[in-house]
Order: C-alpha cells, then sequence, then structure tokens
C-alpha cells in the first residue's frame, strides 16, 4: 500500500511517500520513497499580520499542485493533509483551504494544538522508550510547541504553547507565556522527577546530525545549550557557510535550541532522545490504520 502525509507547518510544508508492508508478525515498515520539503515560511505573514499574504496563499496553492503530481506520479492510494499552528491563526485560512479544495483533490484539516500532540502518540514514538518509563515528548516547530507526557505508556498530559521558533524570531512570545511553559515542565518535574524526554521537529533532527552521535543514543543536555550559544554567536549567513545550513533552517534553529534549553532546564533532564520522527510521520502512520479499519473508502 502506498500512502502519502502532508504537514503544512509554520516555516515548511512537507511530504512524506511510503510504501507501507505488514509482515505475519504484525510488524510494519514504512518504506520511504520521496521525502519533499518547501520552505513556504507562513508564519512570517500570520504572526505578525493575521493574514497569509497572496504571494504566499498562491505559494500554497502551488505547493499542492506539485504534491497532487507526485501522487499521481508515486500511484499514491491515499493521503492525508494537514495544517498547523500558521494556518490555525490566519484569518483567512478557511478562504486558502477553499481554494486548495478547488485547484487540487486535497482538503486540508486544520489541527488544533492538542491534535498535533495526538498525532505524535500516533506516530508511535512512545516505542521509543520503555514501558514503565515516564516520557516527555517535545515537538517545536515554527509557531508552537507540543508537550506530551506518558507513564507506563499512557498518555498522562498534553499541552500546547503559542512558542515557536517563528514567534521567537519575531519577537512575539511574552515573558509570561514563557514563564507558562517554564511552571508546566516545573510541575510536571515534582510529579514525576524522572523524566526521559523525546524530541521531534527538524531543528532537533538537524542537531542530532550535526553532533555526529549514534542513532540511539542522546543528546546531552549540555552539548545543546553549547550549540545555542555557538550558533547565537553567528549570523544567518554564518550559520549556513559553518554548519551547512539551509537560510530557513539556519535563521530558527536558534530559537528552536532556546526553547529546548528551557525545557530541559524546568524538567531537569540532563540529555534527550531524538529518534527522528515527525508530526507526517505521525499522520502516515495515522492514515495506515484508519484504511485498515475501513474508516476510509478505497
Amino acid at each position: 500500500m502506498i500512502l502519502a502525509a502532508i504537514d503544512i507547518g509554520s516555516n515548511a510544508s512537507r511530504m512524506i511517500i511510503s510504501e507501507v508492508h505488514q509482515y505475519k508478525d504484525g510488524s510494519l515498515d514504512f518504506v520511504k520513497l520521496n521525502l519533499l520539503r518547501i520552505p513556504l515560511r507562513l508564519g512570517f505573514d500570520v504572526f505578525r499580520f493575521g493574514m497569509i499574504a497572496a504571494e504566499k496563499r498562491q505559494m500554497i496553492i502551488d505547493t499542492m499542485l506539485a504534491y497532487q503530481q507526485l501522487n499521481k506520479i508515486y500511484k499514491v492510494e491515499h493521503c492525508v493533509a494537514c495544517a498547523t499552528s500558521a494556518m490555525r491563526d490566519a484569518k483567512n485560512s478557511i478562504g486558502i483551504v477553499q481554494s486548495v479544495k478547488a485547484a487540487t483533490d486535497f482538503d486540508i484539516q486544520i489541527l488544533t494544538g492538542a491534535e498535533e500532540a495526538t498525532v505524535l502518540y500516533d506516530a508511535h514514538l512512545q516505542d521509543f522508550g520503555n514501558k514503565d518509563e515516564v516520557c516527555l515528548y517535545i515537538d517545536v516547530g515554527g509557531g508552537s510547541t507540543e508537550l506530551t507526557l506518558f507513564n507506563d505508556s499512557k498518555l498522562i498530559s498534553k499541552k500546547s504553547f503559542n512558542i515557536g521558533t517563528i514567534r521567537v524570531l519575531t519577537d512575539l512570545v511574552s515573558d509570561a507565556l514563557w514563564e507558562e511553559m517554564k511552571i508546566y515542565c516545573k510541575d510536571l518535574q515534582k510529579k514525576y522527577p524522572k523524566i526521559k524526554p523525546i524530541g521531534a521537529g527538524g531543528n532537533i533532527n538537524k542537531i542530532f546530525s550535526l553532533s555526529k552521535t549514534k542513532d540511539g543514543k542522546p543528546l546531552s543536555a549540555t552539548l545543546i545549550k553549547d550549540y545555542y550559544r555557538e550558533l547565537a554567536a553567528c549570523t544567518v549567513e554564518q550559520r549556513m557557510q559553518l554548519y551547512h545550513l539551509r537560510e530557513d533552517r539556519a535563521d530558527v534553529i536558534v530559537p528552536a535550541l532556546q526553547i529546548f534549553n528551557a525545557i530541559l532546564k524546568g524538567i531537569q533532564a540532563e540529555e534527550i532522545f531524538v529518534p527522528k520522527m515527525s508530526l507526517a510521520d505521525g499522520l502516515l502512520r495515522n492514515l495506515y490504520h484508519k484504511v485498515k479499519a475501513g474508516n476510509i473508502s478505497t
């Protein structure tokens, strides 16, 4: 079965196309056929002006038309398209969803912050930890940060904060909101003194790659602080040159590290695990289970 998932984020849009195999023992294998990332950067419009400008609106439509062609080329059987923080906040998001529907086969679903956190659960990130561990899944995006806590593989708490990389870059996160997130993390730590943090999102994945850490091994909180200091001391151009980053990664990676540092400090964690799973991965797995359950027609 060939499936595709589209995540329209505040910084970029991602499409994953995978061939899914289910084996006799019940295990699943998602073989990635293509991964495409388009830097739409919607948050820069929305978080400052409350609207998605006409140029970006057309970029969304053009991007979805390109995705539609990829679906045809790869003979995708089912595809899901979702949008997150920027589209949630944009006053003209409904009109854009309608324009995309008129131009393509896609019916974009705008996820709430809580739904984003649930999708991460559906990505089976909980399998990364042992059953009896307390795990906090941290997904830092352009517009928001989703925190999802599991204890003994059961969902205990999920919270979405409008603290994202683009909001921080554009100075749109108040001291009060930072304090709210820090208090939430400290309260978690008081209740669960030993929390295992697991990071998601393109920025922490990039830091993991830069660090040359072996798969399955954690990043130390100290190393994340060191990267924050090093990268923050550089200009965007210097980050691009020295660390071989795209421009649309080089600017947001510093606020991402700032957010991760604040959370790790709040829960008093000395390390973080990075399984390289994304919202799009969760959407893909969620779609597969819906198809198998007969909730989506063939």
